[in-house]
This record gives structure tokens, C-alpha cells and sequence, in this order.
């Protein structure tokens, strides 16, 4: 479903609408007071013109929607959150705290905090893959040299089950003791792994897992329905952006970025746009009232 500047608009024209849409997404049956008891009898605070960030029952008693949220004390309004978050998901290569801070209006220090707030959003907790699942490594970021050609880059360790999620993690070092339990915490017992010829691969469990693999080395890049060719395609988009969008991001960042790109994929074939979940998941932040 398309989702363009038009739509978001026509939805989006105030701070009010957009309060009024995080109440919704909270509340979808109406917040229940908990002075009175009385259920749907809550209306948006205005005072002087001005709608304040909270809906008041009648009997006087106040609840704050935005409680808990990336918006909570943001003295930035919710509609220029919103377009942030709608830049971001707008975009297939990702938005630079520079870009939002031209298009959106604020400060590059507001600009790389909205940035950031709305990244930590977009760490989920994906189901168990199952089936064919891919599993690989890369390294992201610096420049090699030819003796030490991964020392200057941060490793990222992958999983992806065909046609679905995929699992991306930075790590510190690219060896069994990563890679193995990565793939016990996130893949399920009777799945068929592929992978490269890395030796770390060897020990994979063959008592909970179909091993099959690719030898890289001989150039030798699909055998059948063995590859790893589709996260290969989620590494080459997230390594191209970051290069032509960001340039340049620090090891202390890097997984904030990777789950921003996962985050992105795992949503390609939603009905819903990119943009709707975002708002959705900001509004479960935390527990609603009852």
C-alpha cells in the first residue's frame, strides 16, 4: 500500500490529529478513567487555543498518551516527530540527521536525537526463523589494508528465512562462539541451514539442523537451492546505504543502523505502510491504562 507526502497531509494536518491518533492506537476502545471507573469519557485538553498533550475525563481526572513514549517532555511538536518518522520510513536508503535537519526544520543536534529516539523503536523481538534460513557475515565500515584487511571494520552476523525476516547482530568477533549461538537462540530445531564454506559453520549442531553449503572459494555461488544470495542482497542495500546516505557510522551506533535496515525488510510485503507501523509501535511502548 502506497503512503505518499499527500496522504501523510491529509492525516497529519496538526499537532492534534496527530495526538489524537497515538490516543487511538492506545486506546482503541476508549481510555477507562481510574478515578471515576467510566470507560470512553476522556476529550483533548485546550486551553487558549492551544491542545495540550492530554485528554481529561469529565470528572476532571487527566491521562497523557505521549507518557512514556520518544515524545514524552519533547518540547518538539508531534507533527514534526511524525514527518521525521514518515522521512524515515519514506526512504529505501535512510535519512541522515543532515537531511532531517533541512526538511524537517530543526537543529542538527534535535534532528540526530529524533534520529536516534525513532531507531530505538525499531529494535523488535523477531519470532524463531524456521524452514530455509541463510545465515552469513560481513563487515561494515573503515578501510582495509593488506595486511590487515577486517581490522578498521565491525563484524555483523546475519540470519534470514526465505521469503520472510531477517536477524542481524554487530558482534565483536566472527567465530564459533557467535556465530553457533546466534543460530540456536534464533532458529528453530528441523530447519535447513545455508551458509559459506566459513569453518565456523562445521559446528552446527547436525542433530537439530540440514547443514547444506556453498564453497565461496570456488567460486561457487548456488547449487540447487543452496545460497546465500538473499541475505547477501540485505547486506549489499544496508552497506550501500550507509556508504551513500550516513557515510560513516561508529561501532557504538552500527546495531541502532543494522536494525533500522531489518526493521525496513521485514516490513517490505506489509499491507500496512512503513509509516503506520512506526506510529503503532510508539504508541505500545508502553502498557496502556485500564
Amino acid at each position: 500500500m502506497r503512503y505518499t507526502i499527500k496522504d501523510f497531509n491529509k492525516q497529519f494536518k496538526t499537532d492534534a490529529d496527530c495526538l489524537e491518533y497515538i490516543y487511538k492506537q492506545r486506546y482503541p476502545e476508549g481510555a477507562k478513567c481510574e478515578k471515576c471507573g467510566i470507560q470512553g469519557n476522556f476529550y483533548p485538553v485546550v486551553v487558549r487555543g492551544v491542545t495540550r498533550r492530554s485528554y481529561a475525563c469529565q470528572c476532571g481526572n487527566q491521562i497523557y498518551p505521549c507518557e512514556g513514549t520518544i515524545f514524552h517532555k519533547s518540547p518538539t511538536s508531534l507533527r514534526t516527530w511524525f514527518f521525521a518518522m514518515f522521512l524515515m520510513t519514506a526512504s529505501k536508503n535512510g535519512v541522515s540527521a543532515k537531511e532531517l535537519e533541512r526538511q524537517v526544520g530543526v537543529t542538527y543536534k534535535c534532528a540526530w536525537r529524533m534520529a536516534h529516539q525513532i531507531r530505538q523503536l525499531l529494535a523488535e523481538e523477531t519470532p524463531m526463523l524456521k524452514g530455509n534460513v541463510e545465515a552469513d557475515e560481513t563487515w561494515v565500515g573503515g578501510k582495509s589494508d593488506m595486511k590487515r584487511r577486517f581490522a578498521k571494520k565491525t563484524p555483523v552476523v546475519g540470519l534470514l528465512e526465505r521469503g520472510d525476516d531477517v536477524i542481524a547482530k554487530v558482534v565483536t568477533r566472527v567465530n564459533r562462539g557467535s556465530l553457533i549461538p546466534n543460530i540456536k537462540n534464533n532458529v528453530e530445531g528441523g530447519s535447513t541451514l545455508m551458509t559459506d564454506e566459513h569453518k565456523a559453520y562445521k559446528s552446527i549442531p547436525k542433530t537439530y539442523y540440514l547443514h547444506e553449503y556453498v564453497k565461496h572459494s570456488a567460486l561457487e555461488y548456488v547449487r540447487g537451492n543452496c545460497h546465500t544470495n538473499s541475505l547477501e542482497g540485505f547486506w549489499s542495500q544496508l552497506k550501500r546505504s550507509i556508504n551513500g546516505t550516513f557515510h560513516s557510522v561508529s561501532r557504538k551506533h552500527l546495531q541502532k543502523y543494522v536494525n533500522e535496515f531489518s526493521y525496513r525488510c521485514n516490513r517490505r510485503k506489509s499491507d500496512l505502510p512503513m509509516f503506520l507501523h512506526l506510529v503503532a509501535d510508539v504508541a505500545a511502548q508502553h502498557a496502556p491504562a485500564v
